[in-house]
């Protein structure tokens, strides 16, 4: 029995192996229920790079970017996004991931002359690779991509200088002005539900393209102020050739199904049974008292009230504390020097204020079961996999309506400060569902036009809730809002970059030590050297922000 079992497994092995042995190698690497890029439809490859891109994203500006800013903080696995401690070893290889994705769906698209397609591959083309100078500094451009062409200054490219890339942004944005200039009809090859942000309309992609266009030239206002002006001008100035993005329902966003991992919500409380992620997002502290103080109807779209608020009652005997009414009813004994906060509606972490931020306001269960009832969690909406409101934000006519009334206040041609500035908060509200408290707003002391980019910039911060890395990039070349790092953050001030990851130092050794060397290195820069998140790229070189 034994010997018939052994030939009964050697006989097929081999006849396989013979088999096998007679095919050429490249037939063995053939997927027959595959397609091969040289004739894969654009169609096919477009909502890849749509939606990979946009979860890189909100990732981005609802996690740790949201931390540097001061959206929100963490009460566990809080060291990256409360205190900045990035280890040194942020990898960009998923957004080279999706640009190699996008280079497919671009040649392939101008290959069947779809200029739809080609339009909108060089919208996120721009918008990729903003991200990864935006984020790193100089990074590869030119030579990027091209690996497959086999030569050693593909497989390991030079990095391009800031201002190259930001001027090949600019002009592929430019090139997708025209191309996506047609009606509809006009094009090839539409199929309106695989693009995921507009349904297949050119007239948004259009509109897209040349709002990022004012991103990216108020990006260089500090730097390059002559570009920047004429190119603000030149697109306000010519509406018809080049539209913007002017209301709410015009905001490239993206919804999520909610099904797996894969396509929800970040950090919610679905996919997330246990419910832990949702649970350690808090808002941060910065956040909540300015909304506070301005009486932002936001908050309450964002943020949910405390569980339980604290009351310090010096009547009460000492060693008093007790739940009375939903209240914690504490002696100031109980309280002795603690950091307390017993606003009775809304409380926000302090900004890398401890170690053990989950102990906040006296937590009765600090640690990693923590379910601090004295802080205020995200609004209940952020629990879903999935909702009207859960959506990826890549532009909006808010951040729009803002850099315009910061550039009418640089004294550019860019319209009303005051006209833009409203229309921004009126945008943003209108987005959160709150619109109808704009007028009562508007008036509030400290909303009030005064004139200022302070002001323009800080409700910009606030309007960038969950895409917070634009917030961010303004904060590192305005110095606005007035951020301060806490006690407990890795340095002393914000960090104003990513650092290259160690695969790249080593594998791509003397271009990326050459991308190292024009870094600024500052007093914060310290053990970290030049390769540093708080060592200036070119964009801040020179301007003596934020610090």
């Amino acid at each position: 029995m034994k010997k018939l079992i052994k030939t009964s497994i050697i006989f097929p092995l081999l006849l396989t192996m013979l088999i096998f042995s007679c095919k050429d190698l490249t037939e063995l690497n053939e997927n027959p229920n595959g397609v091969g890029p040289e004739s894969v439809n654009p169609n096919l490859v477009m909502p890849t790079v749509l939606t990979e891109a946009a979860k890189r994203y909100v990732n981005l500006g609802y996690q740790d970017i949201a931390g540097v800013v001061q959206h929100t903080q963490k009460d566990a696995w809080s060291s990256g996004h409360n205190d900045y401690d990035w280890g040194g070893n942020q990898s960009w290889n998923e957004y080279y991931d999706i640009l190699r994705n996008n280079d497919l769906f671009y040649n392939r698209s101008v290959e069947l002359k779809f200029e739809f397609h080609q339009g909108v591959s060089l919208v996120m083309k721009s918008f990729v690779f903003g991200l990864i100078t935006d984020l790193w500094g100089d990074a590869p451009y030119t030579n990027a991509l091209k690996g497959e062409a086999g030569a050693l200054g593909d497989i390991l490219p030079a990095f391009d200088s800031q201002d190259k890339i930001y001027a090949g942004i600019i002009a592929d944005l430019e090139k997708a002005n025209t191309l996506l200039s047609k009606s509809k009809a006009d094009y090839e090859g539409i199929v309106d539900n695989v693009d995921v942000y507009y349904g297949g309309d050119p007239a948004k992609w259009r509109k897209m393209a040349n709002s990022l266009l004012l991103r990216y030239y108020m990006r260089l206002s500090a730097k390059q102020p002559d570009i920047a002006k004429a190119g603000i001008e030149k697109i306000v100035g010519n509406a018809a050739m080049y539209p913007i993005i002017t209301s709410s329902s015009e905001d490239a966003t993206m919804g999520f199904p909610g099904n797996s991992e894969a396509d929800a919500w970040p950090a919610n409380a679905v996919i997330d049974a246990s419910g832990s992620n949702y649970r350690r997002i808090k808002m941060c502290a910065t956040l909540v008292e300015k909304l506070q103080t301005l009486k932002d109807p936001r908050l309450g779209i964002w943020a949910n009230k405390v569980e339980v608020p604290l009351v310090v009652d010096a009547t009460q005997p000492a060693g008093t504390d007790k739940i009375v009414n939903g209240k914690r009813i504490l002696s100031p004994d109980k309280v002795k020097n603690a950091m307390i906060d017993t606003d009775p509606e809304y409380v926000g972490l302090p900004p890398s204020f401890s170690a053990l931020p989950s102990a906040y306001n006296l937590n009765p269960t600090p640690g990693q079961t923590s379910f601090n009832p004295h802080v205020s969690f995200l609004n209940t909406i952020y629990k879903a996999a999935k909702g009207p409101l859960l959506r990826a934000r890549m532009i909006s006519a808010a951040e729009v309506h803002f850099i315009l009334a910061e550039a009418a206040l640089k004294g550019w041609a860019a319209g009303s400060a005051k006209d833009h500035y409203e229309a921004g908060i009126k945008a943003s509200m209108d987005t959160w569902t709150v619109g109808s408290f704009y007028a009562t707003y508007i008036a509030t002391p400290g909303v009030a036009f005064d004139k200022t980019i302070k002001q323009v910039i800080e409700q910009k911060w606030i309007a960038s809730w969950t895409a917070a890395t634009e917030a961010w990039f303004d904060f590192r070349r305005t110095g606005f809002p007035d951020l301060k790092a806490g006690p407990a953050a890795k340095r002393e001030v914000l960090p104003v970059r990513f650092y290259y990851m160690q695969d790249e130092l080593r594998i791509n050794k003397a271009n990326a030590e050459s991308a190292v060397s024009k870094l600024e290195i500052t007093s914060y820069s310290q053990a970290d050297k030049g390769n540093s998140a708080w060592s200036k790229p070119w964009l801040i070189q020179g301007t003596a922000k934020p610090w």
